[in-house]
C-alpha cells in the first residue's frame, strides 16, 4: 500500500478528484494548508494596502491506495493538477505498513 500526499493550487481540487474517481479511488482527504516553495510568497492589495505573504493557500490531498495503481494515481494527479504555471506544488509517496478499518476490523488493503 502507499500514502500519497500531493499539495496542489486550490482550484485544481475538482479536476484531481475526478480524476481519481475514474481510477476508482475510493476516498481521499483533504486540507487546507499554507506553506511556500520556490514562490516565495505573493503580494496582495487588502483594503487599498499592499502587502507581501510568505505563506500561499494550497490543498493537501492524502490517498492511500494499493501498491499496483500508485502509479496511475501519482500520473492522474500530476495531469490534473498541472498548469505549468509556478507553484502546481508537489506529490509525495511514502510506504503504508498496515491499514485498519475501525469499524470491521479490516486491515490492509481490505480496510481502504
Amino acid at each position: 500500500m502507499k500514502l500519497i500526499i500531493a499539495v496542489i493550487k486550490p482550484f485544481k481540487l475538482d479536476e484531481v478528484r475526478e480524476a481519481l474517481t475514474t481510477l476508482g479511488v475510493a476516498g481521499m482527504t483533504v486540507t487546507e494548508v499554507k506553506g511556500f516553495g520556490r514562490q516565495k510568497g505573493q503580494t496582495e492589495i487588502y483594503r487599498g494596502a499592499e502587502y507581501s505573504t510568505n505563506m500561499v493557500p494550497k490543498i493537501k490531498i492524502e490517498v492511500v491506495c494499493g501498491s499496483a495503481i500508485a502509479d496511475r494515481v501519482v500520473e492522474a494527479i500530476q495531469q490534473s493538477a498541472n498548469t505549468g504555471a509556478i507553484g502546481d506544488g508537489k506529490i509525495f509517496v511514502l510506504d503504508v505498513g498496515q491499514a485498519v478499518r475501525i469499524r470491521t476490523g479490516e486491515t490492509d488493503d481490505s480496510a481502504l
